[in-house]
């Protein structure tokens, strides 16, 4: 009975072992999950990050191959964190970026983007302490979803036109293309090199005597997104753009935060954001400093939301332009609030050609701080970069459009407040309640102007906006026909 016993022990005790053996060699099989390499030259494998590793499981050792990236800690403050639910880093460096500020590293980038496409949640790194110089470049999907484009370093272009290679697009630099679920973060600089295209004889007054001449003028936006959503752009700092720092073309689901854009005063045509054709924006917690606007928002937008955003200098917060070339042009429900607009040639405006048509409706300014501005609001339906506009019937019909706590000084060569309204259709319901500017030097030298131009003060305005008619125009025109869907 004894020996009985003592066999039955012995038998479930290898058993056991057995079991608990296979048990972790299955676990180890489900940790390793290596992404099968490509043929690029010179490019290890990308380095992977285990995920949801079991706690009965030893850590797996540290990676130590040379240019290994495995951080341990968040980019910045709030933004996405890299931690074991990261799947790859794909890091540019390991596939030939030199990052000297003078080699081409284009096809690095390329490279890695390729790669990091086809792998969910993958980063494109490219770290910090490195000048990436890459040319005009096309990242497009789509990519699985989770992509993140990660600009720790600095990141930039050939210096000025005579350096951008003839067989590549002079009118855009960074383009990411049909893509879903992607963000562009980082505590790096993308930096434009835009002072040899803003001195091309064709920008304004740089001709001789300051004329404009005419010419090639063409000159790249730094930062294209076209046709995706759910993007993400996020911590970096955009500086020195030949045109537009940031234009969104097509897209839907934009969040913009913690950005800081910067270009000198007299940089022409360097808006900060621009949106065209995209819905559902929101841009917060940003300081953006250039020769344009500040943020212009084109035909096609709707449901764009502004906050904590420091303007200056700069030409303002601008819709518009719109309807130029007889086109439709239809923007609603835009909100700015809780905004600082300082040292620039415009405030909140928006700027119309004649002859277009469509709407600007439900436009909410709301508790925005002015220091210094010109046109701190105003409405202008007879925009025209020459004299040679002629008056024309058609419009885009603006209404519904409310001003609320908007405080502080102008600049006294212009009228703060500024409604010219299309002779045939009307600027109507425009709400106006605690305004209040004043002159930032000297004394108010004009009233504020309104032309054709209906709605209500719910308080008293500083200066008085007598010229504001109240209710509605007896016609209001065609009105009716120049709404549309946006």
């Amino acid at each position: 009975m004894e020996i009985f016993r003592l066999l039955w022990v012995i038998i479930f005790t290898i058993t056991l072992l057995f079991y608990s053996h296979s048990i972790n060699v299955e676990g180890r099989h489900h940790i390793s999950k290596k992404q099968k390499s490509k043929n690029v030259s010179n490019a290890p494998s990308p380095v992977d990050v285990p995920v949801n590793e079991p706690s009965s499981l030893p850590p797996s050792p540290p990676l130590s191959s040379p240019g290994n990236v495995v951080p341990s800690d968040p980019s910045y403050g709030g933004g996405p964190t890299l931690n074991s639910d990261d799947n790859c880093i794909f890091d540019v460096t390991e596939y030939g970026a030199v990052g000297d500020g003078s080699t081409d590293d284009t096809n690095a980038f390329v490279a890695a983007w390729k790669d990091a496409c086809q792998v969910e949640s993958a980063v494109v790194l490219a770290p910090a302490d490195r000048t990436f110089m890459i040319t005009s470049t096309i990242f497009s999907g789509p990519c699985k979803p989770g992509l993140e484009f990660r600009v720790n370093g600095v990141l930039m272009p050939p210096e000025g036109p005579d350096c951008w290679p003839n067989e590549d697009s002079n009118k855009q630099w960074l383009v990411f293309y049909r893509l879903d679920n992607m963000s562009f973060t980082g505590t790096g600089t993308i930096e434009g090199n835009g002072e040899k295209w803003w001195e091309l004889p064709c920008k304004p007054h740089r001709g001789p005597n300051g004329s404009t001449l005419p010419g090639p003028c063409d000159s790249p936006t730094m930062i294209r997104f076209f046709m995706s959503s759910n993007l993400v752009v996020r911590g970096l700092r955009i500086q020195n753009s030949p045109m537009f720092h940031m234009k969104f073309d097509g897209c839907e689901g934009v969040l913009i935060d913690q950005l800081s854009i910067s270009s000198p005063k007299l940089s022409p045509n360097t808006d900060g954001i621009h949106i065209e054709n995209t819905k559902s924006v929101g841009i917060y917690n940003s300081v953006i400093t250039n020769g344009d606007d500040c943020i212009s928002i084109g035909p096609g937008s709707s449901n764009v939301d502004i906050e904590a955003v420091t303007c200056g200098p700069s030409h303002g917060i601008s819709i518009g332009s719109l309807g130029v070339h007889h086109s439709q042009a239809c923007v609603s429900n835009i909100t700015v609030r809780n905004a600082i607009i300082r040292d620039s040639d415009n405030g909140v405006r928006i700027k119309t050609w004649q002859g277009g048509s469509g709407s600007v409706t439900g436009l909410s300014f709301d508790t925005i701080q002015m220091e210094n501005v010109r046109n701190c609001i105003i409405i202008d339906q007879y925009y025209c970069k020459t004299k040679g506009c002629r008056n024309e019937t058609s419009a885009v019909c603006v209404r519904d459009i409310s001003y609320r706590n908007i405080k502080g000084t102008y600049d006294v060569r212009s009228a703060p407040i500024h409604f010219a309204c299309s002779d045939t259709i009307a600027c109507t319901n425009i709400t106006m309640a605690e305004v209040e500017l004043l002159p930032h030097e000297g004394e108010l030298v004009d009233d504020p102007f309104c032309w054709n131009a209906y709605g209500i003060q719910q308080t008293l305005t500083i200066p008085p906006i007598d010229c504001l008619q109240d209710g509605m125009p007896q016609s209001v025109g065609e009105a009716a026909e120049y709404t549309c869907n946006t």
